[in-house]
Formats: C-alpha cells, structure tokens, sequence
C-alpha cells in the first residue's frame, strides 16, 4: 500500500518529540497568560534566531548574538521596523523568562527604519483651486467648510 507525502508528515508529526525549550516556551508563555497568537509568533522568531545561528542552543548565545541576528533583519532581509521589534521582544522574553539570562542593557543592533509620514497639508490658495474646479453646488459646501475650518 502506497502513502502520499501528506500521510507521511502527518504520520512524522505524531511520533517526533517536540524541542524541550520550545515546549518550555509554550508552558511559561501560557502561563503568563499570553494569547496563542503570540506564543506561535515568539515560537517563530526563537526558531528563526537558533536557525540563524546554526541551531546553537540559546543559552551559548548572548546580547552579541542578538544585536548579529537584528542587525541580518534590518539589513538583509529588509523587514519593518515593528517586524524587528516583535523579534526582538520574542528573544528578551526567551532569556528573561525562560532561560533566566540576564542580558547587557545595551544591544546595539541597527535598527530597521520607521517611514516618515509627512502630514498633508493645503494652502489655502490650493483648496481655492480644487473648489473652482468643483461644480458649483460642491464648490458652496467646499467654501463653507472652508470659512468653519479656518474661522
């Protein structure tokens, strides 16, 4: 009797044994109570970080390895600046609350850049422009609102 490859990783995932420091993950993120969004999210970036680090246990790593591993995302693989923080506070709740690590206060990675959003702002010569161009119904709502926003 022939299996299909779905069978087979079905059948792989009942009998493989489960990584003791991410089940450990798993138990302290539940019982600090966080929701299973999170923990499937800080289960990810404590994978990719040992991955990353050719799967050298967390606890031979440190703050040097941290700051190499954030500094990759930022400059590598180009992620935003709130995807590098997620990562970031995935691996400070691993050695704060899990491996009970104490890392240096100052992780320098370089950090991924926020977008700047310049606000949009009209003179008021332009909003005149765009009223003329309305018909002339929009353009009396237009410059009435214009008289209550600037009065």
């Amino acid at each position: 009797m022939l299996s299909t490859d779905s069978t087979l990783s079905e059948k792989s995932k009942k009998f493989s044994s489960p990584s003791p420091l991410l089940e450990q993950i798993r138990a302290t993120l539940r019982t600090k109570h966080y929701s299973p969004r999170t923990e499937r999210t800080y289960i990810y970036w404590v994978k990719r970080y040992i991955y990353f680090h050719d799967k050298r246990h967390p606890n031979t790593l440190g703050s040097k390895d941290i700051e190499r591993f954030l500094t990759h995302l930022a400059l590598r693989e180009r992620v935003a600046a709130s995807t590098q923080n997620q990562a970031f506070c995935a691996l400070l709740f691993l050695y704060r609350f899990v491996l009970h690590i104490e890392l240096d206060e100052g992780i320098k990675a370089l950090r991924a850049r926020r977008p700047e959003h310049l606000p949009v702002v009209l003179t008021q010569e332009e909003v005149f422009r765009i009223i003329d161009r309305r018909s002339c119904s929009m353009a009396a709502v237009c410059a009435s609102m214009s008289v209550c926003l600037s009065g």
